[in-house]
């Protein structure tokens, strides 16, 4: 009974997670208490997974900020590392947007390639990329796209295949290391990977991929930015100085920035967890900005902290009641012990997934599914992480709700008098998520297995 009852909660709430009827964050808190009382308390009378899916005895260990051995959570429920890092980077890039940061950048990128819209549509798309590989896409897309759009009406020049291009690299440069995307925060952290360990396997599979990436989309839209527009006033535009607010602001929290990367790359070195990263370069913003720290703290998304809570709670009601241990059994009788098959099964599995829904759920959900399988199967949960990894990074572009940039890119450009439907957007970044996936699926058979 405990089992149907939580699955029956785990449907539920990605049901109404897709609807998007309710604000997600209450979707999942609603359904992670619906598991704490029904699942937990009335089915199973275990106060000790509660306990256990709460999880907030390791926050008072040394371990949880200082790690000497491998970092990872065994036991379920909340991945608080994976909360209070997210949190942390949250803070320090609302300082450098205060201070005017990624607006100055875009700027400086733009004429440093002298506004010419095939140097620009290139160079954004590389830059969309790199960003995304460090702080959140949806930071990325939401400056990217609004000076987009303000370069489109200046140098006259259609935005829409500019965004779709920033938007898939985006996605594609999260991919790549563990604090670029949620899903890889949560696969690093829980099965205890470091930044590097990402660096060099999934970032490897995504800068081939990059490659393929740049050609397909310089094919796709040469036609349309291949025409010099006319009568461009060039003096109109911003100057990338002018777009800094702050300039003490800018310096520090471009510092900030540059330690936390320092901090991600040797972190497996130093043994910091991300736990402490978050929370160093949370304190460092708040020092930094003492007196905009309410401008700062109002602007982060604390909803969707809310809703990681409330989702790992709802997974580890599948957890503690052996429901994805099925799902692992079902995986694995289905490949028949093939490696290949089984691999197969989970990146281009995970992508359709995540197409469609939210790729964070599905990811936290298929965590304990892989580390079930390395077991039964025998194949190494190394490769099986980075099949999950890029399938739930990359499946999210391929429709425009895959992923949370892809409805922030879309929403900016149709507020600027430039809708993108269904049609169009798949119709150009399907084509590119197949391709991307399988340059991953063809990268991991051969180096992998």
């Amino acid at each position: 009974m405990a089992q149907i009852i939580a699955l029956v909660i785990f449907v539920a709430m990605f049901v109404l997670i897709v609807t998007d009827k309710i604000e997600r964050h209450y979707v999942t808190l609603g359904c992670g208490l619906l598991t704490l009382i029904l699942v937990f308390g009335v089915c199973m009378r275990d106060p000790a997974a509660i306990m256990n899916t709460l999880n907030v005895k390791p926050i008072f260990t040394l371990d949880f900020w200082y790690a000497p051995h491998a970092e990872g959570e065994e036991s379920g429920g909340i991945n608080w590392a994976t909360i209070i890092f997210i949190a942390g980077m949250m803070i320090m890039v609302e300082g450098m947007a205060r201070a005017g940061f990624f607006r100055w950048l875009c700027m400086k990128l733009a004429k440093l390639v002298h506004y010419k819209t095939i140097p620009v549509f290139v160079t954004f798309m590389l830059m969309s990329f790199v960003l995304a590989m460090f702080i959140d896409s949806i930071t990325v897309i939401l400056f990217l796209a609004s000076v987009t759009i303000e370069l489109s009406r200046l140098l006259k020049f259609d935005p829409v295949p500019m965004i779709l291009s920033e938007v898939f690299c985006a996605n594609l440069g999260g991919s790549a290391t563990m604090c670029g995307d949620p899903p890889n925060i949560i696969i690093g952290t829980s099965l205890g990977y470091s930044f590097f360990d990402f660096i060099l396997n999934t970032g490897a599979m995504a800068v081939i991929a990059l490659v393929f990436t740049l050609i397909y989309f310089y094919l796709v839209f040469r036609k349309q930015y291949s025409t010099p527009s006319e009568n461009i006033d060039i003096s109109a535009l911003p100057s990338p100085e002018s777009c800094i607010t702050d300039k003490k602001g800018f310096a520090l929290s471009t510092v900030i920035f540059l330690i936390a990367v320092v901090m991600l790359v040797t972190h497996s070195m130093t043994h910091l967890t991300v736990a402490f990263i978050g929370v160093f370069v949370s304190l460092a913003t708040v020092l930094a900005n003492t007196r905009h720290l309410g401008y700062i703290m109002k602007r982060v998304d604390y909803k969707t902290l809310l809703f990681f809570i409330g989702l790992f709670v709802v997974v580890g009601g599948l957890e503690q009641t052996g429901v994805l241990e099925t799902v692992a059994g079902f995986i694995g009788k289905i490949s028949g012990g093939n490696s290949k098959l089984m691999i197969a099964i989970i990146i281009w599995g995970s992508a359709v997934a995540s197409a469609f829904i939210d790729n964070i759920p599905f990811a936290a959900t298929m965590i304990p599914v892989i580390k079930t399988l390395a077991v039964s199967s025998g194949v190494p949960l190394d490769t099986l992480a980075w099949a999950l990894s890029m399938g739930t990074d990359i499946g999210g572009s391929g429709t425009p709700i895959g992923a949370s940039a892809n409805v922030v890119g879309t929403s900016a450009a149709a507020k600027a008098g430039h809708p993108i439907g269904w049609g169009e957007y798949c119709s150009k970044a399907a084509p590119a998520t197949v391709i991307v996936l399988a340059v991953c699926t063809a990268y991991i058979f051969v180096v992998y297995l």
